[in-house]
Formats: C-alpha cells, structure tokens, sequence
C-alpha cells in the first residue's frame, strides 16, 4: 500500500507518479504511454497553436483512458530590447564567422505564449482532468474559469515562498522543483533578470531541503521533483511528505521522447556534476548538460536576452552544428539524476517503478 492516497484518489491514477510535461520534448505520444502505465500523462502546450493542442487532446483520448494534464507558461512577456539583441548577436559574431554563418540573419526566437484567453477557452472545451502552470499562476479571472471546468490545478514552486503564493492564490497541488531538476526552473517571486539571476539561482534549495518545508507550511498536497530517478528516490520523497513525485528525464530516453539522436547521444554521458543551470538558451534559467557554448560564454552570462528572445540569435548556429553531428549549442536539457533515466517504452518502466518503489517502502517499513 502507498503511504498517502490523496495524489492517487483525487487524480483518480494507480501509481503516484506526474509525467512533467517538457516543452520539445513529448508529445502525446508520451503521455499516451505513461498513462497506460498507470500514471498521470502530460502534454505541454506552451509552444503549441490552439488546433495542435486539440489534435493531441485527441489522440490521447483515442489512446488512453485515464486523466490528462495539460500545462501552460504563466510569465510575464519581456517587452521588446533591440539594443540587447544587437548586442547578443555580436557576441555569439565568433561563431557565426567560424560557421560561415551571417549574424544578422539570426531566426526569430521560438514562441513560448503565457496562458491567456485563447487557451482558457481551450481548456473549456477540451476539459482536461488537470490543468498545470510554469512560472506562477494565470490572473485571477482566468483561473478561476480554469477552476470551474473542474480541472485540478497543480503549479510548480521553488522556494516555500513561492509555494505558500501558490497555495494562498488558488493551486490545489504544488510541485516542490528542487534544484537538481531538468529544464526551466519555475521561478517566479525571484528576479531573474540578467544582473540578478547568478544571486537567486545560489539561494535556490534542492529536493530534500524544500519539499519537508513546503509540506510543513501549506495545506495543499506537495510533489517532489528534482533529482528522482528511481525506486529509492520515490521512498525517499515519500519520507520527505510528498504524496508524489513529477519525473521527466526519468523519461527523456525513451522512444516516446522527441528529443533529437544528438540529445539521446548526449544523456549517455550523463553524470552527477556535468549540468548546470544555464539562460543562454532562452533567457530564463533552465537545467541542461554542458556543452561548448555553455563552457564558452559562462551558464548565466549576462549578455544573452530575457526570455524568450535568446535561442533566436542560437538558432542557426545549433542547426548548423546539428547538421554536423554536433550539440554545442543545443538546449540539451536534463537533470542531476538523468544518468538513472529509463530505457525501453515508458509503460513498462512506469509500472516496473510503482513495483519497486512499493518493494522498498516494504521493505523500510518497521516489522
């Protein structure tokens, strides 16, 4: 038996386990699996237009029975700064020059839209049994439209104080993001512009420091995320207080993924001390592996754009690369744990999960 029930009854999934929905990087193709597995899938639609959303809506609930969540960005749009654009391409001008490349014909940045009215109205249609944010929460109005669809709202949190905002501010579920998680961190009450975000990323807590914390200091379930990658870190969040974990480089490797050979490549040389959280990708820091244009500019220079703007001025330069084999600078997102990722179709490990996390809780219990 699971030592909490309240993630399994109210989701209404065998196993306490959040497929985190990763921007890129699954589809619902992964969220079909994992489902079928018997834990909650995601699809991302931060990045997708409102019929693609609808398209794979569709065929999860062609494929899969149980719940579905669907997550949304909540940031705050950067305005405008074509001086600091100017200036983040001159100083990517070395490798364009050595890649034979034209530096003022950099692409536009991809499109990371905040949830506003058009998706509102998307999760009123569609209906999804759970409705989850990245950097905060939607205004009022709209969430409270969200709410009534009877979606159950989960959002992330980094820090007790962001997840006391969450629980005060309408979140139902709130996902502790330690430090050691893969992609964007879902920073929100800290300033995470270029001059401040090496201050707030040193105060940021891993795992085991935030979630007994936040689980002490709200009323609202509490998922760990960060740094889990087996049976042993499931027991171990459980100890912690949380009645769940959310995993996604746990899944990164498998065939249902999206992400590029170059990217599968590169998580085969994953370790515990080769990512850090870097924002040259996009502006906001996020978790990744090393590569070249990380080890050459510094994981937070201050010279790349806010969000979303910077992968603009990347963009020819990692395809160029890609086209040679090459990931120096590709957003090759992971997690401290990704060298425990698992291998093969994601439903059998999700299950194979739930079965040795249950072992071990057994097996740690007191006789």
């Amino acid at each position: 038996m699971w030592p909490q029930r309240e993630l399994l009854d109210r989701l209404a999934i065998e196993l306490p386990v959040i497929q985190a929905p990763m921007a890129g990087a699954n589809d619902a193709t992964l969220a079909i699996a994992v489902s079928r597995g018997g834990a909650l899938g995601s699809i991302p639609c931060a990045t997708l237009a409102p019929e693609r959303i609808e398209r794979e809506v569709a065929r999860f609930r062609e494929h899969a029975s149980g719940p579905l969540n669907l997550n949304f960005f909540c940031h705050l749009p950067s305005l405008p700064d074509p001086s600091a654009e100017a200036a983040w391409r001159e100083r990517l001008a070395p490798f364009y020059r050595e890649a034979g490349l034209d530096p003022e014909e950099a692409a536009p940045a991809a499109q990371r839209k905040p949830f506003d009215d058009v998706q509102c109205a998307l999760v009123e249609r569609l209906r999804p049994e759970v409705v989850s944010f990245h950097f905060g929460l939607p205004d009022a109005p709209l969430l409270a439209r969200v709410k009534a669809t009877g979606a159950t709202v989960m959002a992330s949190a980094t820090t007790v104080a962001e997840g006391r905002w969450l629980a005060t501010n309408g979140a139902d579920i709130v996902i502790a993001q330690g430090l050691e998680a893969g992609g964007h961190r879902g920073v929100f009450l800290e300033d995470t512009r270029a001059d401040t975000v090496a201050d707030a990323m040193a105060r940021q807590p891993g795992t085991f420091a935030l979630v007994p914390q936040l689980v002490d200091a709200i009323d609202r379930p509490v998922i760990a995320a960060g740094g889990i990658g087996d049976a042993r870190g499931v027991a171990a969040a459980f100890a912690l207080g949380a009645c769940g974990v959310q995993l996604g480089s746990y899944y990164l490797s498998t065939p249902e993924s999206l992400i590029s050979d170059i990217h599968r490549a590169a998580l085969t040389e994953a370790r515990d001390d080769n990512t850090v959280v870097t924002r040259l990708f996009s502006g906001r820091p996020a978790r990744g592996l090393v590569n070249r244009v990380i080890r050459e500019l510094g994981p937070l220079s201050p010279a790349a754009p806010p969000f979303p703007t910077a992968g603009g001025a990347l963009a020819p330069l990692k395809k160029a690369a890609e086209a040679r084999g090459h990931g120096d600078f590709s957003s090759l997102w992971a997690g401290q744990a990704a060298v425990l990722a698992s291998h093969g179709d994601a439903e059998a490990p999700t299950r194979r999960l739930g079965d040795e996390t249950l072992a071990r809780l057994q097996a740690l219990a007191p006789r």
